[in-house]
């Protein structure tokens, strides 16, 4: 099978479950894809090119829906992950004098006739531009008149930003700690901070998959919510930054990978935050994709002339708590395992985009 991934520091663990054989010890036979963004995602989940994929909370929602997209079944099996996200402000608007939010609604109001401010998000139906365009209504910024807002891929984002294409950005790390590093960006606000414990990543599946009779949705599940649990272990966090530097997946240095595990944050203002849940890989039932998760994701991430057409019926059948209760029940009656080590670690199969 083939399981889709954007390069980010909340794919770990995909990274995980493929490395340390967590995949095979399921019965699995997993080639991942790196995808350039979620557009491509979305794209391949459509045409059936890929089987599953780490992916935005909305992404399953929007597919049902057929936005950007014709309508397609799409289910989520299981929360990767909560949190991780930031908002990053270039390096210009600081030496112009703007060092947080109310600085930044003076300048928008001092300069309304001069350019408008351009701000990146990585899909407009995500946590990503909700974040963004809550954290500046905050200072009674217009997101859809006073500055505007463009899609870019996560990697992307540090790019346009010290090319000037981009004035700020709402991204999921390490995109935040890479335009940190470079001198291009501040951190401003993180999504920790702006709504404690919302839903990020999930694995989205395809609706064709879901109906596989050999069972393998369930033991990717159960595959994927064991490499959760390593990944929130920070007896492993060394080990996982390893994994996730390496050239073949994030391909950058652990020194800037390393912010959102360990949650020592330096924001790029000479402030450094101490953040233990910036990004948070499993906690008592953080990956159960339950009703309640999926109302959220409904009534902050999709436009309110599209609630209509998801009743709560159909939430269960998008977050999909059954399969996820399945996989759980499943790996508490197993017989006991050894746990995965760091021994030996085998290179992965990998597709490049």
């Amino acid at each position: 099978m083939r399981l889709g991934y954007v390069p980010l520091t909340d794919c770990a663990p995909l990274i995980v479950a493929h490395e340390w054989g967590l995949f095979e010890r399921h019965g699995l036979r997993v080639t991942l894809s790196r995808e350039l963004g979620w557009a491509t995602v979305r794209d391949k989940l459509v045409h059936g090119e890929l089987d599953a994929a780490h992916a935005p909370c909305a992404l399953p929602f929007a597919l049902r829906l057929g936005l950007g997209c014709p309508p397609t079944d799409c289910c989520a099996s299981l929360v990767l992950s909560l949190n991780g996200n930031g908002i990053t402000l270039s390096h210009a608007l600081a030496q112009s004098g703007i060092t947080d939010l109310a600085s930044l609604a003076e300048h928008l109001r001092r300069n309304r006739r001069s350019r408008r401010l351009v701000f990146g998000v990585v899909s407009l139906h995500s946590t990503h531009a909700w974040l963004l365009r809550s954290w500046l209504a905050q200072a009674g910024i217009q997101a859809d008149t006073d500055v505007h807002i463009v899609v870019a891929p996560p990697q992307q984002m540090p790019r346009h930003l010290a090319a000037g294409n981009l004035d700020g950005f709402c991204v999921g790390e390490p995109w935040n700690s890479v335009a940190v590093a470079q001198g291009s960006g501040w951190c401003a606000a993180l999504s920790c901070e702006l709504s404690p414990g919302h839903p990020e990543k999930v694995l989205a599946l395809r609706g064709g998959f879901v109906a596989d009779p050999e069972g393998r949705p369930l033991r990717l599940t159960m595959a994927l919510l064991e490499a959760c649990a390593v990944c929130a272990d920070p007896g492993q966090q060394d080990a996982v930054l390893r994994l996730l530097a390496r050239r073949e997946y994030l391909g950058l240095p652990v020194a800037q990978l390393a912010p959102a595990l360990t949650g020592r944050f330096p924001r790029g203002d000479r402030r450094v935050s101490t953040v233990p849940d910036f990004l948070v890989f499993a906690r008592e039932q953080s990956n159960d994709p339950t009703p309640e998760k999926a109302a959220w994701v409904v009534k902050h991430l999709l436009d309110p002339t599209l609630r209509s057409r998801l009743p709560p019926l159909e939430l269960g059948r998008i977050f999909r708590s059954d399969l996820f209760q399945a996989a759980q029940d499943a790996l508490t009656s197993c017989t006991s395992l050894s746990s995965p080590t760091t021994d030996s670690i085998p290179h992965a199969e990998l597709v490049p985009a």
